[in-house]
């Protein structure tokens, strides 16, 4: 098996369907794949819709949401593929971003994880690697702090690197990950105790301690409809009123703990 495809849905069917059909566009005939779509008990119906896109499917339904981690897990434990590409369903991948990411990976085995860019669908480029977040990020990135500490913001973003040609980066958003499955047998899987938010920090950071690099490539691109939904209300009041806030905000508290890395 090459490649094993993982992707979680939780009420989002239309964008899910949208992800199948670039998927259907990406010229895999000569791939073995397989698919899994793991739905986190979804209260849309979107099996039989993504069985006619893509027949040979693997449907799992899991009776309770499970989280991002926990949820791609349940498609991990099940991959044979060498290559696993984790997509969120609001994701659409550009004809030809996937063999790409195959051929740098066979390419240099030093890579653990390769990740493409990112586009908001008018095309514009999004913030996909990062350095990693210290306890302070939040406050910096969505008060008037940040226009204190701009040069720390920008190195966060790694805006002092040449974006144009592939790059080691400390993490990549989870929303379109290739992951060598050698590695990610040898690090683990992601996280549960993340049940959103942080979970693909913490593996990247885990892939690079064990010695591979975690690499953006330009060359593969994705459509990303990325709406940062823990971030859409002022700070001061965002916990109180905005569940995602809150899932956000856990997850930052729990990586703290985890990697003790105040930096």
């Amino acid at each position: 098996m090459d490649l094993s495809i993982i992707i979680v849905n939780y009420n989002s069917a239309a964008k899910t369907l949208a992800c199948l059909e670039s998927l259907k566009k990406a010229d895999l005939q000569d791939l073995e794949v397989e698919l899994f779509l793991v739905d986190n008990n979804s209260d849309e119906a979107v099996e039989e819709a993504a069985k006619l896109i893509w027949p040979s499917l693997d449907f799992v339904g899991n009776d309770k949401n499970l989280g991002m981690g926990a949820g791609n897990n349940v498609g991990l434990r099940r991959a044979r593929g060498e290559y696993v590409l984790v997509l969120n369903p609001d994701t659409e991948l550009k004809p030809g971003s996937i063999k790409t990411m195959i051929r740098y990976l066979k390419s240099d085995e030093s890579v653990g994880l390769v990740g493409p860019k990112l586009l908001y669908p008018d095309g514009q480029e999004q913030d996909s690697c990062f350095r990693y977040p210290n306890i302070f990020l939040p406050l910096l990135r969505r008060t008037f702090l940040g226009y204190f500490a701009k040069d720390y913001l920008d190195s966060y973003l790694m805006k002092n690197l040449d974006m144009s040609k592939p790059q080691s980066v400390e993490w990549i958003m989870g929303s379109c990950l290739m992951i060598r499955k050698s590695v990610l047998d040898q690090v683990g899987f992601f996280d549960e105790r993340f049940f959103m938010y942080l979970e693909d920090t913490d593996l990247c950071r885990r892939i690079n301690n064990a010695g591979f690099k975690v690499v953006y490539l330009p060359t593969a691109e994705a459509i990303h409809h990325h709406g940062r939904a823990s971030a859409k209300h002022h700070w001061l009041v965002a916990p109180f009123i905005n569940k995602l806030s809150r899932i956000h905000l856990a997850s930052l508290v729990k990586y703290m703990a985890k990697w003790h890395k105040f930096q």
